[in-house]
């Protein structure tokens, strides 16, 4: 053990679901916590935490004010606004590590199954399905559409990679301009010249001050009529008040894995607005997602045990 290492045990909180991690440091101290029952140990002697994969914020963060030695917390999800709002009120600096690498191809499939699924109006014919209708459309495709990107980071390079075959015209946004792999990224302060002229227009952003309602009713009222807004980034991405105006004038349709407020309330009137689609925000839910997930956080762990710098750190 180090010189510098502590006299008290340094305790980790993994979630109860992680069954199989196995192959961990053994310099450390290891409990399992599910979100809902008493705390496995000493929240006080808690330096590592790796939170249970809830969308609840309220479960991950209940602990956080009596882990008085916490250094490091390890999401297990890709966006942590939220967790790092929470751990700003905490008097200690805590290094937040977020899981994007791990969901990233989950969300673009997810992604590019609701824009299939709104292009081709499956929705509708879902409903007809459940009223015994036969009620057949022409659909446009996707074939050789301009589909808009905003924010090209993990999951916006994924989406871009499953749109290939289709032959669509890509266009790129990023926080700042650079040449991608694929072709030309552009500024955000580009959007409201490059929305009039997409076809779909998908959000993969991480949600920040700076893009809380980047969607706005200006951005909308720009968009071209017709088109397809797609949200697999965060709800508030949007604004929501705004969305709902051009989807009941009919002006444009909306697939959302994400929504503000969320859970969306029942009764909510996004939840019966017309050409809306709407999912319980499981872009990154698969079955493959344990195990990517297993090994980041065994690969973080080996690195906190060794005093490494942590990847994937989140500036909150």
């Amino acid at each position: 053990m180090p010189a510098h290492a502590p006299p008290y045990p340094r305790q980790v909180w993994l979630p109860a679901e992680f069954t199989t991690l196995t192959d961990l440091p053994d310099r450390l101290d290891y409990a399992r916590w599910d979100g809902h029952s008493p705390f496995p140990s000493d929240p006080g002697t808690v330096e590592f935490y790796v939170p249970p994969l809830v969308q609840d914020i309220g479960v991950i963060g209940r602990p956080l004010h009596r882990m008085t030695r916490l250094r490091a917390v390890q999401a297990l999800s890709s966006g942590t606004d939220a967790l790092g709002a929470r751990l700003r009120r905490l008097p200690g600096r805590v290094t937040l590590c977020n899981a994007r690498e791990v969901h990233a191809r989950s969300t673009a499939e997810l992604a590019l199954t609701l824009v299939l699924a709104s292009l081709r109006h499956l929705p509708e014919f879902t409903r007809a399905q459940d009223a015994g209708a036969w009620q057949p459309v022409v659909s446009p495709s996707l074939y050789g559409r301009s589909v808009l990107i905003v924010g090209y980071g993990e999951v916006g390079t994924a989406l871009d990679d499953l749109l290939a075959p289709f032959g669509c015209a890509v266009t790129r946004v990023a926080r700042t301009a650079r040449t991608g792999p694929r072709g030309p990224v552009h500024r955000a302060e580009d959007l409201p010249r490059l929305v009039p002229d997409a076809d779909v227009i998908v959000l993969t952003t991480a949600l920040t001050p700076a893009t809380r309602h980047l969607v706005d009713a200006d951005l909308l009222e720009r968009a071209r009529a017709g088109s397809l807004l797609v949200n697999v980034a965060r709800g508030a991405v949007v604004d929501t008040a705004a969305l709902l105006a051009r989807v009941r004038d009919g002006r444009l349709r909306a697939a959302l894995d994400v929504t503000d407020p969320e859970p969306l309330p029942a009764g909510h009137p996004l939840r019966t607005a017309p050409g809306v689609l709407v999912t319980p925000h499981v872009g990154a839910f698969t079955r493959a997602m344990w195990p990517r997930l297993e090994a980041l956080v065994r690969r973080q762990l080996d690195r906190f045990a060794a005093g490494e710098e942590l990847d994937n750190v989140v500036a909150y």
